[in-house]
């Protein structure tokens, strides 16, 4: 019974958490933590965070829908940068920020220091779209956080592991460390990728032959970034590699014919299923990371004591310094890869500057989130003598501690930065999707026409069929005549149409909603009616929304 008390109350913060980031104007993850602290300090009940648990319930769901929802043309564009970040800036973070903190705490074990840089470096891809959702951050470099953060976690986390086997065994190999990164990596993103084609795959060849089940389509979405997971992990490799593969490779095998097109409704109701799953798992990792501070701060005391400086505020100064060391890292690590990238696209594309704001920018904005608390738990309590991990409690307060700075730092820090900040722009897909809509709609004119006269063939009013077929075909007549241009005039006045067309049909629409709204309420219309009616409606709706 306590444990279901406890998620109907992380729920609540959750659905509260929206509200009052409204209202506040606070970010959302900063209020989700408050929320959590405030749940643990009302109640004096807690979650007990299971890191195991804890990457298995919340990252293979949110990653795999990262993957799948990324655009993939931003993802291959920015690919070297996306690398660069997601491999050589957790690398670089390792070292530096590990021999930092071994100077700045000499009571904590080398190793131990860089299992703490390890786990602190990939950046939080939740956090970061937390972010974003507050601060107007330019879509190229939304996709460019985006696409780092869904990498990093895997070198970040392999650093980790290995930087614990040398602590708990007191040996490192070189040779040994990229050995098993190179299996983590490459084993996980098989798995992922043959996972989920497989399960594509089969499933639409039973779509086909047997027809579709809308429920089962949308839970078998829901299991295939568990099963990516869970075989990576059972392979020792992975898991979050697999789940972030399986998300990018669903999005192509969604678009072939052999994997099975699937229904309007699934597609519909999915995503509709997809978008609650990550509104809940967001919240309440947020919330659930709220409960944990509380009693990681209330040990401070405990946890400083055992240092050369035993005073309290040292905590803070610890916190700071690597906050500053992180920030200071990146953007040595950012400046130095966009000009390099820009040199050697020099050949190709005008030259242009690295501007100190855009640096700054992709600083600040690698925030760390609940990834970074999950992993430093999983420091384990003894070495391989048995004796106690030296400096554990300390890791996870200081862990803890960064992760609170720097969304704070973040949440009001970028909004000023990114006032003026020079991308280069994203590529205006205007003319790809006028072509598209036109060719769309010359295979359906083709399609209703043939269809229309096989219909009338042999029937005593074929006038009927042609006249159904013509009013239906003269709206695809219009799509056609509005997008086909020939100049800039054209396009001005296609999308001033487009736009004036949009504003009618929803003000339409909504007045149809409303008049079967106030017939149901008035009796003149049964309620199953309205409702199919009502969703008729909406589902128009969406098309201009």
């Amino acid at each position: 019974m306590h444990l279901i008390e406890t998620v109907l109350l992380l729920l609540l913060a959750v659905v509260v958490s929206g509200s009052v980031a409204r209202i506040t104007r606070i970010a959302l993850p900063l209020v989700q933590i408050g929320l959590g602290a405030i749940i643990v300090l009302a109640t004096g009940k807690t979650v007990d965070l299971e890191p195991d648990i804890f990457f298995l319930l919340f990252l293979p769901p949110l990653l795999f829908l990262d993957g799948w929802r990324i655009p993939k043309e931003a993802l291959f564009r920015d690919r070297a940068v996306i690398l660069e970040l997601a491999l050589g800036l957790v690398l670089f973070t390792v070292v530096g920020l590990g021999f930092m903190i071994w100077w700045m705490i000499p009571e904590m074990p080398l190793p131990v220091a860089f299992a703490l840089a390890a786990i602190l470096s990939p950046t939080d891809p939740i956090a970061v779209q937390a972010i974003a959702s507050r601060a107007p951050i330019p879509k190229r470099l939304m996709h460019i956080l985006e696409g780092e953060s869904l990498l990093n976690d895997a070198t970040g986390l392999t650093c980790m592991r290995i930087a614990v086997i040398a602590a708990t065994t007191g040996a490192f190999s070189i040779g040994s460390a990229i050995g098993t990164f190179a299996w983590l990596a490459l084993v996980g993103v098989a798995v992922g990728v043959l996972i989920t084609m497989g399960i594509s795959y089969a499933k639409g060849f039973v779509s086909q032959r047997w027809g579709e089940d809308v429920g089962a389509q949308i839970l078998v979405s829901l299991l295939i970034p568990f099963a990516a997971y869970l075989v990576a992990e059972e392979l020792h490799a992975s898991g979050i590699l697999a789940a972030v593969a399986a998300g990018v490779t669903m999005s192509f095998t969604e678009r072939s014919l052999f994997a099975g097109q699937s229904m309007a409704v699934t597609r519909i109701r999915r995503g509709v299923v997809w978008d609650t799953v990550q509104f809940v798992a967001n919240g309440i990792i947020f919330v659930i990371l709220g409960e944990q501070m509380p009693s990681i701060m209330s040990r401070a005391a405990e946890v400083v004591a055992g240092t050369s400086r035993p005073e309290v505020w040292w905590l803070a100064v610890y916190v700071f310094g690597i906050v500053g060391a992180l920030a200071t890292l990146r953007f040595v690590w950012v400046w130095t890869s966009l000009k390099l990238t820009l040199f050697r696209r020099r050949h190709r594309e005008p030259p242009a500057k690295v501007g100190l704001r855009l640096t700054m920018v992709m600083s600040l904005a690698g925030v760390r989130g609940a990834i970074t608390l999950a992993g430093i738990l999983t420091l384990p309590f003894v070495l391989a003598d048995g004796s106690p991990m030296p400096s554990r409690s300390l890791a996870i307060f200081l862990a803890a501690g960064v992760i609170i700075v720097s969304l704070l730092v973040a949440t009001f820090a970028l909004p000023r930065l990114l006032k003026g900040v020079e991308l280069p722009p994203e590529p205006s897909h205007e003319r790809e999707e006028d072509r598209g809509r036109v060719a769309a709609a010359s295979a359906a004119l083709r399609a209703i026409e043939d269809v229309s006269h096989a219909m009338a063939e042999g029937k005593p009013n074929p006038d009927l069929y042609s006249d159904i077929a013509s009013r239906i075909m003269e709206i695809y007549r219009q799509r056609i005549e509005t997008h086909t241009r020939s100049d800039e005039d054209d396009a001005v006045l296609s999308r001033k149409i487009d736009h004036v067309e949009r504003r009618l049909w929803l003000a339409g629409l909504a007045a149809e909603r409303d008049e079967l709204v106030r017939l149901a309420r008035v009796r003149q219309l049964d309620e199953v009616t309205a409702k199919k009616m009502i969703r008729e409606v909406d589902l128009q709706e969406l098309r201009y929304l």
